[in-house]
């Protein structure tokens, strides 16, 4: 593998744009974002080393047994993401770049083109969310920019931000140094526009970077073997922090299939499944796992061993099959109300997907009335799974083979929940909950990932396949301080106020247009309005257990009730024995201090110790006005616990009662100048 003569970038621009040089089927996506294409520019002003690259010379005897793409020039996150496909002509030899796409596509962006990403807080379908960008250098700029940590200030800027002008701002398109063929035109344009000398110092040091200086260094492999490319490419790229080990195995599946793009399919596919619905954020990681999975590959892991050529060519022999289930599982979990928001892991669908690729179900599933008790089966399980904890994190291929051999086993005559609750179990991943873990999920809060799929398991009357949202049954906008003391609310009743507002206890599944409509409205109000029969505004009321929907100044009482219908009915549903512990856990900012047994539960027979008197105990040495958090009461050695500790919880429900006030005497909860919970000696 010989090392060539290094070249100026200006020529590999030349040779991109001839499509002398192209990138190999094995390359993965462009995945720079703009501020590292400025730092790579500033590296080359500042004379940093860049690396070298690694080219493969692919004869033209053997072009046409590969597939080849084009360098990203004109990058939109939403419109253009991918490398476009390059159709090279049979007899005309290429450059393949195995190592250096990143860099080669940064210089062909900022130097031939433009980027474009979503602007934040802008939806995806806003032709305004995504403006065309071009690469800019300040030529007036002096010193770092700490922002970016740049000598030399670039930035991506549209033609209106490129316009600003004052003594310390000159920005010139990075583009424009490709039309300079020689140096003395540099101080042509900063004559032209008055700029000082230093200016012209920084755009000459810039067009020698890019023309003069010969600062691509490359060896180039002249073998035509794909394996031994490969092989190459592996040793190369694998141990690069910024490809994923699945962008390996994209490159190796695109250059195994015979009749298909493998990268365009797989990427395709990933961009329907995240358009369903209210949208996801799947990944090429979930399609490949569930190609693995469907095909009954014995070892699912991602290894290049399990992706050799016999898997690669029976996944593309199955793909058809592999994308309607995939398809298919979208649309049930978007039919069950999931969309990127609620769905804390993405692997879920691959079991889904699995049981409808051994079912060959169709579409018709997810309509047809013979087969709704499978689906709240089904949904049934989904819900259950994604609300308990730990279940798809670490251990997750043996999980997912477990779950595979049951529904080989089973799957034909029905979703199987019993039998998959068994394997979990079997796996130390029970779709069991003791009461404190209920009650924890009790106390989740608006925006917490697993909110909805609690709610839907709740209430399952709402229509979740319509637009809906999580909506505050009392309208937050109602709950600030001001606001609270304004309609008569006391002051020592305000913190747990706006504790309570963002809870489970004061949330509930809306239709959109229900949301919309309900908006700051008293739920007293909204219901009357929304519900005029009073038949059907008592169903409503009853189904959602909203009570009598008390006026404001009686939240704290509503809450309390709504939240032990919440708990009484949770239990149920998760066949809970709500005897087993009686001592509630509350959630706390400092929870995740102090020794491991955090929760102490109390089991009935055992004393009940006075929360208080620790309490009490904690302060008894410390001098007036001292404060001590949460965890640092719990940990505090008295005679009322011995060598155990009390719950965090237990101390927090008695110091920030859901109503009242605190009872402890000597001691003032409240919070310190880290915003941490706990009381102060008084």
């Amino acid at each position: 593998m010989p090392f060539q003569a290094p070249i100026t970038i200006a020529a590999a621009l030349e040779r991109m744009a001839r499509h002398d040089y192209v990138l190999p089927a094995i390359q993965r996506e462009f995945v720079w974002g703009p501020d590292r294409i400025c730092k790579l520019f500033d590296s080359l002003m500042r004379g940093y080393p860049i690396g070298s690259f690694l080219f493969w010379k692919v004869s033209g005897d053997t072009v046409k047994s590969y597939t080849f793409y084009d360098f990203v020039r004109t990058y939109h996150a939403k419109n253009s993401p991918h490398c476009p496909t390059l159709d090279v002509e049979r007899g005309r030899d290429v450059t393949a770049i195995l190592d250096g796409q990143q860099r080669l596509t940064a210089l062909n962006i900022g130097l031939r083109g433009s980027y474009a990403e979503r602007l934040p807080r802008m939806r995806h379908n806003n032709p305004l969310a995504y403006p065309t960008k071009r690469l800019h250098i300040n030529l007036l700029a002096h010193g770092d920019d700490d922002e970016l940590e740049l000598a030399y200030h670039f930035r991506f800027l549209t033609s209106d931000e490129a316009r600003a002008r004052d003594e310390h701002t000159f920005w010139f398109p990075v583009s424009d140094i490709r039309s300079i063929d020689e140096g003395a035109q540099v101080f042509d344009i900063t004559a032209r526009h008055e700029l000082p000398n230093a200016a012209g110092r920084v755009l000459f040091k810039l067009y020698e970077v890019v023309k003069r200086q010969t600062l691509i260094n490359y060896f180039e492999e002249e073998d035509q073997s794909l394996e031994k490319v490969l092989n190459i490419f592996i040793r190369v790229n694998s141990g690069a922090v910024p490809l994923s080990f699945s962008d390996l195995l994209l490159s190796i599946a695109t250059s195994q299939w015979r009749e298909r793009d493998a990268r365009e399919e797989i990427h395709a596919l990933v961009d329907d499944l995240n358009r369903t619905g209210q949208g996801f954020n799947f990944d090429k990681n979930s399609v490949l796992k569930t190609g693995l999975v469907l095909l009954g590959k014995r070892d699912i892991r991602f290894k290049v061993d399990n992706f050799d050529r016999h898997t690669m060519l029976a996944m593309e022999e199955g793909w058809d099959d592999i994308e309607r289930a995939l398809r298919l599982a979208a649309q049930l979990l978007s039919d069950f109300g999931f969309s990127s928001a609620t769905l804390p892991a993405s692997s879920v669908i691959i079991p889904l997907a699995h049981y409808a690729h051994l079912r060959r179900l169709e579409t018709g599933y997810l309509r047809r009335s013979a087969d709704a008790s499978d689906r709240d089966e089904l949904r049934r399980w989904l819900l259950q799974a994604v609300i308990k904890g730990g279940i798809w994190g670490s251990g997750l291929d043996t999980l997912l083979s477990g779950l595979r051999a049951v529904l080989d086993a089973e799957a034909r005559n029905g979703f199987p929940r019993a039998s998959l609750e068994r394997e979990m179990a079997r796996q130390s991943k029970a779709l069991r909950f003791d009461p404190l873990e209920v009650d924890e999920l009790l106390d989740l809060k608006y925006g917490a990932t697993k909110t909805f799929a609690l709610l839907a398991l709740l209430y399952p009357g709402i229509d979740v396949r319509n637009t809906f949202h999580v909506d505050h049954v009392y309208p937050r906008s109602r709950f600030t301080a001001a606001r609270l003391r304004a309609a008569g609310i006391p002051d020592e009743d305000i913190p747990a106020y706006l504790d309570r507002v963002d809870r489970l206890g004061n949330l509930q599944l809306l239709e959109g247009t229900e949301n919309v409509d309900k908006r700051a409205a008293l739920p007293s109000e909204w219901v009357r309005r929304a519900y005029p029969d009073p038949a059907a505004q008592v169903g409503y009321l009853a189904r959602n257990d909203l009570g009598d929907l008390p006026p404001l100044a009686e939240f704290l009482s509503f809450y309390d009730r709504r939240r032990t219908l919440m708990r009484e009915r949770l239990l149920g549903l998760l066949g809970v024995d709500s005897s087993a512990v009686t001592e509630r856990r509350e959630p706390t900012e400092d929870s995740n201090a102090g020794p491991p047994t955090d929760h102490l539960s109390v089991v009935p027979g055992s004393r009940r110790r006075d929360i208080a008197a620790h309490i009490g105990s904690a302060f008894f040495s410390q001098p007036s006005g001292a404060f001590l958090t949460i965890n640092e009461i719990r940990n505090h050695r008295s005679e009322e616990y011995g060598d155990e500790f009390p719950s965090a919880g237990a101390i927090s429900a008695r110091l920030f009662p859901a109503t009242g006030r605190c009872t402890v005497s000597g001691v003032e909860p409240g919070v310190n100048e880290r915003g941490v919970r706990g009381a102060r000696k008084v």
